[in-house]
């Protein structure tokens, strides 16, 4: 893949910690300049110096993507700085879990409101910019839109809608040239997966210990994923090579989905 985005622009959500720091370092290496967007300027700016040692050091831009404005922000800071997006990688949301009797009125639009509306605007936003390139939209949703759970109703619901979008997305994509696709990550070793074990050990009356153990042998997990593993699956599907792959929601779970599809 050596040099197959170089001069390529990849705009990447939720890229200052996690998987998505994982994807821009992995597009980076290969010679891409990356622009991360995080709500953390301390945080990007970490993140910057530690993947400007794999390639092209990233722009970084810091907001609030829960709104239009930060959304439209980014889009006028990426036109401003470079003038093109070829890969659009919508990979900022968190959303709680726990006992759904127990959680706030305010969990279910303030976690839709991250991850789904960031999407869907940002999508929109550079859709012109990804048509110009015949680029790529890469959205990171994760497993429970195909498997819901008791204790994690937010995020599945978040994730099944922003499931059904990308497919219907990926139909505008054959029209225009641009390739969308979604990875369903499994149980990933980040900080978001950290606080999502704490809640539910909390709802569980468990330890975060017990709660990993609990969710690994329940679904016969070997290991735990990395952010790695499903950063080098983006990279191939933004690659000439995998222009054929399109509107597939493509699962990096190590085998946590029930189910063949």
């Amino acid at each position: 893949m050596a040099g197959e985005f170089a001069n390529k622009v990849v705009v990447v959500t939720g890229g200052s910690r996690g998987i998505g720091k994982s994807i821009a370092m992995s597009f980076a290496r290969e010679g891409a300049q990356t622009v991360l967007a995080a709500s953390s300027q301390a945080n990007l700016d970490a993140a910057a110096a530690a993947i400007g040692n794999s390639g092209p050091k990233p722009l970084t831009f810091a907001g609030d993507l829960k709104t239009l404005a930060a959304c439209e922000a980014l889009h006028a800071f990426v036109q401003d700085k470079l003038g093109r997006a070829d890969v659009l990688v919508n990979n900022a949301g968190a959303t709680r879990s726990g006992n759904f009797l127990e959680l706030p009125d305010e969990a279910f639009p303030d976690g839709f409101a991250l991850k789904y509306f960031a999407c869907v605007r940002l999508s929109k936003l550079f859709w012109p910019m990804l048509k110009d390139a015949q680029g790529h939209v890469v959205n990171i949703i994760g497993g429970a839109a195909r498997t819901p759970d008791q204790l994690f109703l937010v995020g599945g619901s978040v994730n099944a809608a922003m499931a059904n979008f990308s497919k219907g997305l990926s139909g505008l994509g054959k029209r225009d040239g641009v390739n969308v696709n979604v990875i369903h990550p499994g149980l990933t070793e980040t900080d978001r997966v950290t606080t999502l074990l704490q809640q539910r050990a909390q709802a569980s009356g468990i330890t975060p210990d017990a709660a990993r153990k609990q969710l690994m042998e329940k679904d016969g997990l070997r290991r735990i994923g990395q952010p790695e593993d499903v950063a080098e699956m983006a990279l191939f599907l933004c690659t000439e090579r995998a222009r054929h792959i399109q509107g597939s929601a493509i699962a990096v779970d190590g085998g946590q989905t029930t189910g063949l599809f």
